[in-house]
């Protein structure tokens, strides 16, 4: 059985490769390191889901069961041969094959004329203050974290820093074509 590949399976399938664990430490372990950039688990069902997904495709099994005191029940996974070759597989695809994936962003720039010019300059202005500070925090991040981390661990972040400085000078460009009326259009209520 195939199960669909994403970036939530792809780290959870990786992590239990490192170490058989839970699916509470397996959150953890995203947001300590801030995978939570890349891979969505701000719903922990979401995790719990991938987790199913996994087991029902013989990707992950079960290692054990426990429950501590006063604790509830922790079923602890671990990769199955046919998981490690998945994952191996997926890596390969993810990294030599573009996606074709679907951003809020280019699809709101595809329907620009539904607001007024002004309109669209403000909200890109407020994009262009929240990118500079996505980028500088990043930028901290970066500089504190190369201090004790190999650069393999990194390589993320920094294709972060690089979009997001591309995606800052892009949109930084629209809010002058805007100012100076080099993009402009007639905007009619509907």
């Amino acid at each position: 059985m195939s199960t669909r590949r994403s970036p939530l399976a792809m780290a959870l399938l990786s992590l239990v490769s490192e170490a058989p664990m839970h699916a509470y430490r397996m959150q953890q372990l995203i947001k300590e390191r801030h995978k939570d950039d890349v891979v969505n688990v701000a719903q922990r069902n979401s995790v719990y889901q991938t987790i199913d997904r996994l087991l029902r495709a013989g990707l992950i099994a079960v290692r054990e069961t426990s429950r501590e005191e006063n604790r509830p029940e922790r079923t602890v996974y671990e990769p199955t041969g046919e998981g490690r070759e998945t994952l191996r597989r997926w890596m390969r695809e993810m990294l030599s094959t573009p996606a074709r994936e679907f951003p809020e962003f280019p699809a709101a720039l595809a329907f620009l004329p539904v607001l007024e010019p002004d309109e669209v300059r403000a909200a890109l202005e407020e994009r262009v203050a929240s990118l500079e500070t996505r980028l500088a925090s990043l930028e901290q991040e970066l500089a504190e974290t190369a201090a004790f981390l190999e650069r393999v661990f990194l390589v993320e972040s920094e294709y972060q820093r690089t979009a997001l400085t591309a995606e800052l000078g892009y949109v930084r460009g629209l809010v002058e074509d805007l100012r100076s009326g080099r993009l402009a259009w007639d905007y009619r209520l509907p």
